[in-house]
């Protein structure tokens, strides 16, 4: 569930946008974020109802310029942050494992009204601090030459491993959108697809980009996705098709999965996300829409994923039952319970594939 209320400002070329944030993503989003846990504040609370905070200001030169600090949704994957936005809700892999937000400073460039230059300096790879002195850099070219194409680059590079100053992580993200149909007296009214190839790797501190040995491995990032939908009957029907796949060696990316309570701080002592480890895994969802007005989308979706090691949680779920029937994290996030306390034994249910079919209404004033 996803609860969020906000509004824009705007007065004499001053601006500012502030969103909240109510439910799972409240809570999800601080998790997949580590830098919380370096220095004394307590960054993931102070944030965790917070999708977009920032203020800045507007020039009235070329076709604008903006200049703004705080914190905003990433424009690194495809996927929107507000599913409202998205063909779909489960986010393919390229997604799921590229930012969702970004901390910091962006300035940008309207050049004419189909091309935006980026530049951004910010805290890190969704980091709400830095890990390390050097901030995340970065910057993105979108480009939408005709009302039926477009398209955007994004690069990254930065220093965001905590506790190895030396490690370096370069990404880049590229998307193309192409409307190829459009019949708006027809039964089907219009189709489009978008394609997303993602590549990246770390550098440095123990690793290496590629040429990699068992003392030094190659760790880097490879994904793909690619999505087709078509809307029908005036547009209140909708079907998408499509998926994606991606290869992550150190699994630097990868999500550690929340087994007794495990963060992307802690790790999991029960999934192992050291220099080298493969990860490879592939996904496919379809996705049928019902939107009576452009408020409301009624959708139902059926999502299987696969991973090339065990990864979801199974029927007996990633929890330590400490009393028969009763289940509860114990010890320090991500531990194996010690010997002789509750949840002695425990051995989280993790399985290479899921199947999920999932109904949602989405409602957006």
């Amino acid at each position: 569930m996803h609860l969020g209320f906000g509004t824009d400002f705007n007065y004499k070329g001053a601006r500012g946008r502030i969103m909240t944030q109510l439910g799972l993503y409240s809570t999800m989003t601080p998790r997949n974020d580590g830098s919380p846990s370096r220095g004394q504040w307590n960054l993931s609370d102070a944030y965790k109802y917070i999708t977009e905070g920032y203020g800045g200001y507007h020039w009235d030169t070329m076709s604008g310029i903006n200049a703004d600090a705080g914190i905003f949704l990433s424009y690194v994957g495809l996927c929107s942050y507000y599913n409202y936005e998205n063909w779909t809700d489960q986010a393919s892999y390229v997604s799921s494992n590229t930012p969702w937000f970004f901390n910091g400073i962006r300035l940008q460039f309207f050049t004419s009204d189909k091309l935006k230059i980026e530049p951004w300096i910010i805290n890190g790879w969704q980091s709400y601090g830095m890990f390390n002195e050097m901030p995340g850099l970065g910057a993105q070219i979108a480009w939408r030459p005709t009302g039926s194409v477009a398209m955007v680059f994004s690069g990254y590079f930065g220093k965001d491993v905590m506790g190895n100053k030396d490690r370096t992580r370069y990404h880049t993200d590229n998307s193309l959108l192409i409307k190829y149909f459009e019949d708006p007296n027809g039964f089907i009214t219009k189709s489009a697809f978008s394609l997303t190839v993602d590549a990246g790797c770390e550098n440095g501190g123990g690793v290496k980009c590629a040429g990699g040995n068992a003392a030094t491995p190659s760790q880097y990032f490879l994904g793909a996705m690619l999505y087709n939908r078509t809307w029908f009957a005036k547009d209140t029907l909708a079907l998408t098709v499509g998926g994606g796949l991606m290869t992550n060696p150190g699994r630097y990316l990868v999500l550690t999965p929340p087994i007794n309570g495990a963060t992307a701080a802690s790790g999991s002592a029960y999934f192992s996300q050291a220099p080298g480890d493969i990860y490879k895994a592939w996904d496919t969802t379809e996705t049928f829409d019902y939107m009576p007005s452009q408020f409301v989308t009624f959708r139902s979706e059926f999502t299987h994923r696969f991973a090339n090691v065990p990864y979801f949680a199974g029927p007996n779920g990633v929890t330590p039952e400490v009393a028969p029937g009763v289940y509860s994290n114990v010890g320090a996030p991500g531990s194996v319970p010690a010997p002789g306390t509750p949840g002695d034994g425990f051995q989280p249910d993790l399985r290479k594939n899921e199947n999920r079919i999932t109904f949602n209404l989405m409602i957006r004033i």
